[in-house]
């Protein structure tokens, strides 16, 4: 399952947070966006995940959901999102009771995800024992639980040490290389950006717009930490970025 956005614009009240967004996801691509603060990142994955609906234009999906997707979209938060009185598979069959999903098939699917993220021997845990890492990896499995069409992950990393996400950035490039999925990562870190995406959507300061698309034609398992045309890359967006960036960090300040 591909998606559309045609000319998606909004607004909050008076104020103009997005404009004139025409992208196109294709299936088993992660596409990481980056742009300076309150250009309107995690709003246009609100959107995307419809949890908001745009002023105006079309966030449309363009074919078939995957055999045995539960969700075509779901979430992967920053603040990890996950109860604290149930225990890791507790937390992952959540979102299976939902579909009505228990016993043997729930167990089946739970002890899948579990695996794929190196999580099988802290099933029985409560979050309370899990370092930050082991909690995003939970949320992690708990949305490949639902076989999603498309991941949208708001900042994933952004609450963790940087050992922690070179780690999980490690995981997610495993797990889509086993398994592609289709992914849509907003972050601030251009290194993850580079790291984790096919391509790379540069907005503007707000009212956001698309200021530019990169393509990184390298495969995610050649890309390793300090990696001369990654830091390239990175170097490229950043001095594409800047000037608008110092300009946001200024806005806020005098906000």
């Amino acid at each position: 399952m591909d998606l559309r956005l045609d000319h998606v614009a909004h607004r909050y009240g008076e104020v103009d947070v997005l404009t004139d967004i025409s992208l196109e996801f294709k299936s088993g691509q992660i596409v990481c966006i980056v742009g300076p603060s309150g250009c309107g990142k995690s709003t246009l994955l609100r959107l995307i995940g419809g949890l908001e609906r745009p002023a105006c234009g079309d966030v449309l999906q363009v074919g078939e959901a995957p055999a045995g997707c539960l969700n075509p979209l779901t979430y992967v938060f920053q603040d990890f999102a996950l109860l604290p009185w149930r225990s890791v598979a507790g937390n992952i069959s959540l979102v299976l009771e939902d579909h009505g999903i228990r016993g043997a098939r729930a167990d089946e699917i739970i002890s899948d995800v579990l695996a794929r993220t190196r999580l099988s021997d802290f099933r029985d845990a409560l979050p309370k024992q899990l370092s930050g890492g082991m909690k995003q990896r939970v949320a992690i499995a708990r949305a490949l639980a639902v076989n999603p069409a498309v991941m949208l992950m708001d900042e994933p990393l952004s609450a963790l040490d940087s050992q922690t996400r070179e780690l999980l950035i490690d995981d997610l490039v495993a797990l889509w290389t086993r398994t592609p999925f289709t992914g849509i990562y907003v972050t601030h870190n251009l290194a993850e950006a580079v790291r984790l995406g096919h391509k790379v959507v540069v907005m503007s300061r707000r009212p956001g717009r698309i200021r530019e698309t990169v393509e990184i034609d390298r495969p995610l398992v050649e890309r390793t930490y300090a990696d001369p045309e990654l830091e390239k890359h990175q170097s490229d967006l950043w001095a594409m970025m800047r000037e608008e960036a110092e300009a946001a960090d200024q806005e806020l300040l005098d906000a």
